[in-house]
């Protein structure tokens, strides 16, 4: 009775959000960010809630979210998905519903020179039917998309494949909408070959990228590369194109040179995705543009504008939604070469070509940093990038191994000499002012490598313009004399003053010349600097640079940030937990410098029409990990939100009370 009590209460809630959401329109795809080959290497603070608050300031009511599903298994040859990838992919699933965002998760699996194997189904059924349990009582906002680009595999196979994937999915999930693609890179001349599948609540997708000649200049995964394409103007004109290089002759670079004159034209354009537009007429289907650019770096930005201007307006004249790829990098929505911040760098020729909302630009000025910096407290601090080199399988950002502050530290194994753990600074960062104000570089660290010795070390960036500039570094070398390897945590605190210039690697070595720049830090790096340390382990956790006076030395029990956490358990009934942490480091007001303080925190919980149900905490606290229970004896069944103010800090979450 119970449980169908419980799945009436589901079947309830999705109705209703059915009922409230709007169908997609348009929208970006969130690349680089859940496509690493490893789940440990996935880089969860490249993007917040603040990035899908800002797509939705532009106009966008839809996120596709490529993951490489198939590495996100518990390891190689498993089909297992590890339980990390939930842990992140959950919050950004609570983001799209809190801020009504339509979120595609995307089946990223997925190389361009290896052709999908025709026995792929014997994993992505399994992981399909993982995700599809886990997501299964979630908002409609939510979608599947079977595999992106499937290429090199046969039509009929793969319309085999897909449609056993559907029917798997629907044995779990009969709510989702279903994401479908031909066999052909998602190509739209083949959609015809698509069959008609047996379930009436699927989305056909399609991607566009013509004329290649001119979206793809510069690109170097191509085969052969097209990186010494460039300058190709669009539309075609025979004054303005340039001279191909000779290293194309006799490829299918050159024969697309010598038919541009004809595809290089806006009634191309219209001719060739008008065989998608027939296809949905002709079928009567849902159809959607899941990707569609140009890339920047070898593009005229002008030229480019144009190409998205009639793209964009093409689909949205024949009713089809759309995801332009991506929201940043090599396809993205802002400047090239830029740092890519939205208040700063957006393209705004091509928001506006885009049809999208344009925000105010401002001139971005670095400014001396002068308080504390968070590199790595279980994830990479913000605007900090894994720029590392080293195998994947020996740097793991989230292990579990007794963590000494939070859930996880940084686990590395031995490498190869001149081997490194990199941290990049996005926008550059200027250290000057920490230098001479006494500011440290601090980390815990543990090993049992008595012997091991190797550096941690800073990277200015090197301009451009000056001959006479590279990349200089401020080093420190750790080893015995630093602490004991005896595989106890010990927490390292050294200077930035006392760390001494080494020279520079720029395509060879250059001794220093006093040039290092402390206004312009690019990385922070560990390295092997000094001879091999395979087989050898290191774990670093709570890497920051902060001034131990202004602060204090901070203490392992207290958390560095605000969280609410999900109560647990959900549903419940009639009581379930609810944790939250009040962090050290002054944040928000009234949180008092040096965090010693605290300040005024309320918990409180809401029924779906924003009632006020019942005060959990209403009272001053010092930092620290809280929890609390919620009895929900005299309420009834249904959705109930619980939001923790602390100062500026606001966070709510849902939770379902099951009778």
């Amino acid at each position: 009775m119970e449980k169908v009590k419980y799945k009436i209460l589901i079947i309830i809630i999705l109705l209703i959000s059915r009922v409230n959401a709007q169908h997609f329109t348009k929208g970006v795809n969130f690349t680089e960010w859940f496509q690493p080959d490893n789940v440990q290497r996935l880089p969860f603070s490249k993007y917040s809630k603040e990035d899908l608050e800002n797509v939705k300031q532009l106009g966008c009511d839809v996120i596709r979210l490529p993951i490489n599903l198939h590495a996100m298994t518990k390891g190689a040859g498993s089909t297992e998905l590890d339980e990390l990838l939930f842990r992140f992919l959950d919050k950004v699933v609570d983001w799209a519903e809190e801020l009504n965002i339509n979120l595609i998760l995307d089946n990223h699996s997925f190389d361009p020179a290896i052709n999908t194997d025709f026995r792929i189904d014997t994993i992505l059924i399994p992981v399909w039917k993982q995700m599809v349990e886990h997501y299964k009582d979630r908002s409609n906002l939510i979608y599947y998309e079977i595999l992106n680009e499937p290429h090199g595999i046969s039509q009929s196979r793969w319309n085999e494949i897909q449609q056993n994937v559907i029917n798997e999915i629907r044995k779990i999930d009969s709510v989702h909408t279903i994401i479908v693609g031909d066999a052909d890179w998602n190509g739209f001349r083949n959609l015809k070959y698509l069959p008609e599948f047996a379930d009436t609540n699927l989305i056909y997708t399609f991607h566009y990228y013509e004329p290649t000649l001119f979206t793809h200049q510069g690109a170097d995964w191509t085969l052969p590369s097209m990186e010494y394409v460039a300058d190709i103007p669009f539309p075609y004109s025979a004054a303005e194109m340039p001279p191909l290089d000779p290293i194309y002759a006799g490829t299918w670079i050159e024969e697309v040179y010598n038919y541009y004159y004809y595809e290089g034209t806006f009634q191309n354009i219209d001719s060739l995705l008008n065989i998608a537009v027939q296809f949905k007429n002709s079928r009567n289907v849902e159809l959607y543009c899941g990707e569609f650019g140009v890339y920047m770096p070898n593009s005229n930005n002008h030229d480019r504008v144009l190409w998205y201007d009639h793209v964009r307006k093409y689909l949205e004249q024949n009713n089809i939604p759309w995801t332009t790829w991506d929201y940043k990098s090599g396809f993205g929505l802002f400047k090239k070469g830029s740092n890519e911040l939205f208040e700063y760098d957006l393209n705004i020729p091509l928001i506006e070509a885009l049809g999208m909302n344009t925000v105010p630009q401002k001139i971005f000025e670095r400014k001396p940093d002068s308080s504390q910096i968070l590199i790595y407290t279980d994830l990479l601090g913000k605007n900090i990038y894994d720029s590392s080199y080293a195998p994947a399988e020996k740097l793991r950002f989230y292990s579990t191994d007794d963590p000494q502050v939070g859930d996880f530290c940084l686990y590395w194994s031995g490498d190869k000499q001149y081997e490194y753990v990199s941290f990049g600074f996005v926008p550059v960062r200027d250290f000057s002012f920490l230098v001479e104000n006494d500011f440290v570089l601090s980390f815990w660290l543990k090993s049992f490598s008595d012997d091991a010795e190797f550096n941690v070390r800073f990277l200015d960036t090197k301009e451009i313009n000056d001959p006479d500039d590279h990349p200089w570094r401020m080093v420190y070398k750790i080893d015995s004399t630093v602490m004991k390897f005896d595989g106890e945590w010990h927490k390292i605190e050294i200077p930035l003053k006392d760390f001494w210039e080494q020279g520079a690697w720029d395509n060879g070595w250059f001794e220093p010349v006093g040039k290092f720049d402390w206004t312009a830090i690019d990385k922070f790096e560990i390295v092997a600097e000094y001879k091999d340390l395979t087989g050898k382990e290191f774990w670093f956790d709570e890497i920051k640079i902060y001034n131990p006076d202004l602060v204090g030395i901070h203490n392992s029990d207290i958390p560095l940030a605000f969280e609410l956490y999900q109560n647990y358990p959900n549903p419940f009934n009639p009581t379930t937990t609810i944790k939250y942490s009040i962090p050290q480091t002054p944040l928000n007001p009234p949180f008092i410098k040096g965090g010693k303080t605290g300040g005024f925190v309320t918990l409180k919980v809401y029924d779906i029409l924003g009632r006020e149900v019942k005060t959990l905490v209403n009272k001053k606290q010092t930092p620290g990990n809280y929890e609390v229970t919620f009895n929900a004896n005299n309420l009834s069944s249904g959705v109930y939100f619980y939001k923790l103010v602390a100062g500026n800090f606001i966070q709510t979450r849902k939770m379902i009370l099951m009778k």
